[in-house]
């Protein structure tokens, strides 16, 4: 089972998405899929009446998995490859900015290139949804059960903005429409996470391509090591860093313009496809 929202922006109505790609519609079980769903039992709700319940059009809008993140966490230099092509060296301990709640949009949602941008850039990372409260945790280990599920998450940046004005990274990354999320929320348990592959393509052409288990600080001791500075909350996200392959790594900057097209995807968790106007 996989968690959506779908229909028009500000109008979405949960889903859960099925095997077969058909949806069933959740909005009679469950007000939406926010922090409160998370933290509480809105997922045993859910499997309990899956069977019972009615099927939508599957031929809608998918808005962002998640209503209302709370905070976006973002980690940087995450992947050698990345680390190597940025020309930076490896971090002894993670690198972590913040993002603007507001840039989430939809899997398929247009992206919108910031006005005077010159080097709008792609990152496709795994997303990580808390579920549970995560405050001065012990071990990597206690951050398991805190994690709700994980998403397609597109860390869309402005490098000029992130690392030529100022050295504020929080700038290049929190524009508006720079964090399309989704299509589905897809719950952790069962996931193999250190298998799933993140691959990008801008136009056609294959750009990233390398599992999450090649990050250099995984995901329970990403939780960790956040907890020792900010309370992490249900209904927050972790953006747990991209692999080697962004245009700030390859030859000749082909950084994106108005018209170019996006794609994105992790195995188990879907694809997303953005035009940048």
């Amino acid at each position: 089972m996989k968690l959506a929202r779908v229909g028009l922006p500000g109008a979405e109505r949960p889903v859960a998405v099925l095997d077969d790609g058909g949806l069933v519609d959740l909005s009679s079980v469950v007000d939406d899929i926010d922090a409160e769903f998370l933290a509480g039992d809105g997922l045993e709700r859910v499997r309990e009446v899956l069977g019972i319940l009615p099927s939508i059009d599957p031929d809608v809008r998918y808005g962002p998995p998640l209503r209302r993140p709370g905070k976006i966490v973002c980690i940087g230099l995450n992947y050698r490859g990345h680390v190597e092509e940025t020309g930076a060296e490896i971090p002894g301990e993670p690198v972590l900015f913040l993002k603007d709640p507001t840039t989430v949009v939809g899997a398929f949602d247009d992206v919108l290139i910031p006005r005077g941008s010159v080097k709008t850039d792609w990152e496709v990372e795994l997303g990580v949804v808390l579920a549970g409260e995560a405050r001065y945790l012990d071990s990597p280990a206690q951050a398991e059960t805190l994690i709700a599920g994980y998403v397609v998450s597109h860390d869309v940046s402005e490098r000029e903005f992130q690392l030529e004005r100022g050295g504020q990274w929080d700038k290049g990354k929190s524009c508006e429409t720079f964090n399309p999320l989704g299509p589905w929320l897809v719950p952790a348990a069962g996931l193999d996470v250190p298998q799933l592959r993140l691959r990008s393509w801008v136009n056609g052409e294959a750009r990233q391509d390398e599992l999450a288990g090649d990050m250099i600080f995984d995901v329970p001791h990403l939780i960790w090591y956040l907890s020792q500075f900010m309370v992490l909350r249900p209904g927050d996200v972790v953006n747990t860093g991209t692999p080697a392959g962004v245009a700030m790594g390859l030859p000749g900057q082909p950084y994106l313009r108005a018209g170019d097209v996006v794609e994105l995807a992790i195995d188990g968790l879907g694809r997303q496809r953005q035009r940048l106007v």
